[in-house]
């Protein structure tokens, strides 16, 4: 009996753990594996970057965590530089392009993973492809970007964008010797978080001589007589640069599914079952930054595109492929960042989700400190906690601290999953000594002041 055939569109995260389970499972003789990937790099993490650009990781290759040799010593047949053009899903087929020699071919498959990842977003503006003008993604876009820094003369950044990326991005140009502006349309850098908490990240970014320019729209890249970039435009001024990123955020690769026919939600992701399969399609699977997913606090789909997530979609499609099973049942949309030594960590609703969610809600906000305020370097840490007004049931926590700081967000991620309240997280025990905490570790110390507000609110 002939091996089937599973097909991989993408050799990321999602895509190649997919492959790499799916073959722990069944051998080369009960399931050959293919794998399309157009770049040059495979399973890396788009989230070092920021990193490998500012010099704090060293080199290229300390990103990537499995080769496409090592793949294909794992008996999985990865074509590199091979763009998937076209699904052809009633003959389980994809069209495929090396991009090298511009050939193609159809490929049949018995199940199909997609996992084409997110595009960043690059907004249709005159003077976009000015060169010196870089998206930040893959493995190639870190090594230009690079390139650009160290060919050019300016020591002057613009950053577009204050999200994630943009403050990422931010932080490593400062580390380059750049003066960085960071241009965003928002009221407030950091707009996953509430913008009461975004303004005490403005103010640590101003502390670090980064250049924060709210309510911005860019309207076009200017480049000078000989075609150089020489600033960005909004409808009020000029910045000058010699060099920008955009860090405007990403979204889903979808364009090859759409054209299939496949399902798709609000944001453009593909939508699938708890299994990861595509709903509607029994061999069809997909995951990662492709796809949105159940939001556990409020109930709806949410895009997110984070490498834990992809990475765990993988694992679990490839144990449904190879006979086991798995499932995912949504997130709680945690996600840590930092700019310098600036901790930024947020998991649950902001209070504009909680509102479009038609949650009523009480929040409280509490000054504390990483450690016991007595020990050695002690620093100032602010955590800000949205409880259900009537039950009391937690729905979001924001932190903005220094070392230390943003992963006590993983204590409130859990308080959520499990779908405590804030007066049983009072009762949590965590661990104390005074290096590590105050004897009230500073999210508790929240939850307790929630509970307050839970009472004063008549719930």
């Amino acid at each position: 009996m002939a091996a089937e055939r599973l097909v991989v569109i993408g050799g990321d995260a999602a895509g190649m753990s997919a492959a790499s389970q799916a073959r722990r499972l069944k051998g080369p003789d009960e399931l050959e594996i293919i794998a399309f990937e157009r770049g040059r790099f495979t399973s890396f993490s788009a989230c070092g970057i920021p990193y490998w650009v500012g010099g704090e990781v060293e080199k290229r290759d300390d990103l990537v965590a499995r080769t496409p040799e090592e793949h294909r010593a794992r008996a999985i047949d990865l074509r590199m530089r091979t763009a998937v053009t076209e699904i052809d899903v009633a003959g389980q087929r994809v069209r495929t392009r090396d991009l090298d020699s511009g050939s193609g071919s159809w490929t049949g498959y018995d199940e199909l993973v997609i996992a084409t990842g997110a595009r960043p977003v690059r907004p249709d503006l005159p003077g976009i492809d000015t060169p010196g003008v870089h998206g930040v993604q893959t493995l190639d876009d870190g090594q230009s970007l690079i390139d650009s820094l160290r060919a050019t003369g300016g020591r002057r950044a613009v950053v577009v964008g204050a999200g994630y990326i943009g403050v990422e991005m931010a932080e490593a140009l400062l580390h380059r010797g750049y003066g960085v502006t960071v241009l965003t349309r928002d009221a407030q850098p950091m707009a996953t978080l509430d913008p009461d908490m975004g303004r005490l990240v403005r103010q640590a970014m101003d502390g670090m001589g980064i250049t924060t320019v709210s309510g911005a729209e860019v309207t076009k890249i200017l480049a000078d007589d000989a075609g150089r970039l020489r600033a960005v435009a909004t409808e009020d001024t000029e910045y000058p640069a010699d060099v920008v990123v955009l860090g405007i955020g990403v979204t889903p690769q979808t364009a090859l599914a759409r054209a299939a026919g496949l399902p798709l939600g609000d944001h453009g992701g593909l939508l699938t079952d708890l299994s990861m399969r595509v709903r509607g399609y029994e061999n069809i699977w997909a995951g990662g930054d492709c796809v949105e997913v159940l939001d556990l606090v409020s109930g709806r789909m949410r895009h997110i595109a984070l490498g834990t997530h992809a990475n765990k979609h993988g694992q679990i499609i490839g144990s449904n492929i190879g006979g086991g099973y798995g499932t995912f049942p949504g997130v709680v949309g945690t996600a840590v960042s930092k700019v310098c030594d600036l901790e930024i960590a947020r998991t649950g609703l902001r209070e504009k989700d909680a509102r479009a969610a038609g949650r009523q809600f009480v929040t409280a906000t509490i000054e504390s400190t990483n450690s016991a305020g007595y020990y050695p370097g002690a620093t100032p840490m602010t955590v800000k906690m949205l409880a259900e007004r009537r039950t009391g049931k937690l729905l979001g926590v924001q932190i903005i601290g220094r070392e230390g700081s943003a992963k006590r967000v993983d204590v409130a991620a859990v308080a959520l999953t499990a779908g405590m309240t804030v007066e049983q997280m009072v009762s949590l025990d965590l661990g104390y000594a005074p290096p590590f905490s105050p004897v009230w570790d500073p999210v508790l110390v929240a939850a307790r002041k929630a509970v307050t507000a839970v009472r004063a609110s008549g719930g």
